[in-house]
């Protein structure tokens, strides 16, 4: 692996990259675990690409991964490939439904869910040279707050968060918004209310999180939508296979298509902020902090 400097010298080969064109970068975060959030990820992934758009999925839960579970993939390399320097980024791509682009992390090593300054400068190098066309990138991260999730959150032009009707989902969702707010100057958050029963109850979760934030924090919330919890849900996650491939006309995949038509709508940030340069940009910014406050 490249020493940590020389990671961020990768930040004048940023400029090199082919993907020249605007791209709709996401983080989709939770407070807690077992909310659903990266079984949400996946299906959002190919309902855009249903949409037409080009979509990579980067799982960035880099101890716990399980995006190629929940899809039935396996991929023979991943990202602890692309930190040893046996692989690039783009040959450890592996092909979801639709065209979806999955970059997989490793499940069960301790090291990988505790990235330090020197794997952190490897992830930088690693896009610095990435030659996917996309659209958009969507980076589902680890549960929590410690540094991993909120370097990649920070690193995103949009966040957005998931809760679900547990006590411990909302408050460990205001935790991370807290930390991203006061110590970062994010400002702006997306809010997706997930296995709830009704759209309503969802706006009511959201309700209770505005309620606080309001309160506490300078941001501003915007709830993107709710996903009721059907049997299909829970079949799709058993048979490996996205809910919005198996069962379209289910409840659940009927709000999440609805959820990729809205988020295919945002805006895309033109100039600097456009590009995915400006991820790893960010992604360098952040190792900085790390790299001055270790």
């Amino acid at each position: 692996m490249r020493m940590f400097n020389e990671g961020l010298d990768q930040a004048s080969g940023i400029k090199k990259m082919t993907n020249n064109k605007p791209v709709r970068v996401i983080a989709i975060a939770s407070g807690k675990g077992g909310v659903g959030k990266t079984n949400l990820s996946v299906n959002l992934g190919i309902s855009l690409c249903k949409l037409g758009r080009k979509v990579a999925l980067l799982d960035a839960d880099m101890g716990l991964a399980n995006v190629d579970i929940l899809l039935g993939l396996h991929p023979k390399h991943n990202l602890t490939h692309v930190l040893s320097g046996e692989k690039s980024l783009d040959e450890i791509v592996v092909e979801g439904p639709h065209g979806l682009k999955v970059i997989p992390a490793s499940s069960g090593m301790q090291h990988m869910a505790e990235m330090g300054t020197m794997e952190q400068a490897g992830i930088i190098n690693a896009f610095s040279e990435f030659q996917q066309d996309i659209d958009v990138l969507l980076v589902d991260t680890a549960a929590g707050i410690h540094g991993g999730v909120v370097n990649f959150a920070r690193a995103c032009q949009e966040v957005l968060i998931v809760v679900c009707d547990e006590p411990t989902s909302l408050t460990d969702a205001y935790a991370l918004i807290k930390l991203l707010n006061r110590d970062h100057g994010l400002s702006r958050f997306h809010i997706i209310a997930n296995m709830v029963e009704t759209v309503h109850h969802g706006k009511a979760l959201y309700q209770k999180l505005c309620k606080v934030t309001d309160k506490y924090l300078d941001v501003a919330l915007h709830f993107t939508g709710a996903v009721p919890f059907d049997k299909s849900l829970r079949q799709s996650v058993q048979k490996q296979q996205a809910v919005v491939e198996l069962s379209p006309n289910s409840p659940s995949a009927t709000a999440i298509k609805g959820l990729a038509n809205k988020i295919d709508k945002w805006p895309v940030q033109r100039g600097a902020a456009g590009y995915l340069e400006f991820f790893v940009e960010r992604l360098i910014q952040s190792s900085e902090i790390g790299e001055s406050t270790g």
